[in-house]
């Protein structure tokens, strides 16, 4: 049984600026630890393109991944995984191997959108 989560006020969750964007760039991040691929996202004018080093390498391949709309939080502080700059972190849930599969909208929308 897992635990309860703490319940936060609406407040810290306006905090945390999650964003969709569309991916227009993917390429492996071959110095990364673990397998992953360096996508360029594309988040509308306002923020403009972002990159994520993002560990999705089990359940898709490059080409399934560019033209395809992700969420993504986008006001964390960029962090270095072996030669990519990750600017954003692009969500998901585990599948049953504990995999990510990867969170987006269900039909198109704008680029930049902020979730709520």
């Amino acid at each position: 049984m897992s635990e309860t989560p703490p319940v936060i006020a609406y407040e810290d969750f306006l905090k945390v600026d999650i964003r969709v964007g569309t991916v227009v760039a993917c390429s492996v991040n071959r110095r990364a630890r673990k397998p992953s691929y360096r996508l360029e996202i594309d988040f509308g004018p306002q923020l403009g393109r972002r990159t994520s080093s993002a560990q999705l390498v089990a359940n898709y391949r490059p080409e399934d991944l560019v033209g395809r709309q992700v969420a993504a939080v986008v006001n964390f502080p960029p962090r270095q995984i072996a030669e990519v700059r990750s600017e954003v972190l692009v969500l998901g849930f585990p599948d049953e191997r504990g995999e990510v599969v990867l969170v987006g909208p269900d039909r198109p929308v704008p680029n930049g959108g902020r979730l709520y």
